[in-house]
């Protein structure tokens, strides 16, 4: 994890891990708009309201600062996938998911958009992460679901291409926020607008998915 400069020669203060958040914020702001190479420490800077040395105290490089963001973001994000219960009922493991994955959508859009765009350019900052953490974790998660469908909880299909649909739908609404927006209309307020996708997404995968017991004549 990219560590600040200041937290490298000294005990931060409560003064400087908030200049480090108001920092982080930022360049949140910056990159989630402009992408990695479309921005600069100069923008990140002036929507901090810092000078630029003062900015570069806390983070050497713009390099230092999108890994950092990126680190936060990957934990956030592997979180839902890790709660992912081998011994839970398929129909609420699954519509779980959907749901913690709609709230990120919801509540951390700019963060979504950010990892968007690193994967977009090639993954350069986390290459190392996808081929390791991300898909060990993968892997163990469609064990999870082989099982699911070895012991005929839920049809048969691809594990791995049923995570990535999951994933596909749910931050749709953040990366297309405001195409979801425009053409739902302004009057679909968030909490409508995601309990909608919610109720949809989890017919979708429930009716797709789930097995259910024959009925005797």
């Amino acid at each position: 994890m990219a560590i600040p400069r200041a937290a490298q020669t000294q005990r931060r203060t409560r003064i400087q891990e908030e200049k480090e958040e108001q920092i982080l914020e930022a360049a949140l702001e910056v990159f989630s708009q402009r992408g990695f190479h479309g921005s600069t420490i100069d923008q990140i800077a002036e929507v901090a309201g810092m000078s630029k040395p003062n900015l570069l105290y806390y983070f050497r490089t713009k390099e230092a600062m999108h890994q950092a963001l990126i680190d936060r973001v990957l934990e956030n994000w592997l979180e839902p996938l890790q709660a992912f219960d081998a011994e839970g009922d398929p129909q609420q493991e699954i519509c779980s998911y959907i749901r913690r994955k709609l709230e990120m959508a919801r509540d951390f859009p700019r963060e979504s958009r950010l990892f968007a765009n690193e994967i977009l350019q090639g993954a350069p900052h986390i290459a190392g992460v996808l081929e390791g953490p991300l898909k060990d974790l993968v892997d163990e998660k469609a064990e999870v679901i082989r099982a699911w469908i070895a012991s005929g909880k839920i049809r048969t299909c691809d594990p791995y291409h049923m995570i990535f649909s999951i994933w596909s739908t749910t931050q749709h609404y953040a990366d297309f926020d405001v195409q979801v927006r425009s053409v739902l209309g302004q009057e679909r307020d968030d909490d409508d607008r995601f309990e909608a996708a919610a109720r949809f997404l989890e017919g979708l995968f429930v009716n797709g998915l789930i097995l259910r017991p024959a009925v005797s004549p």
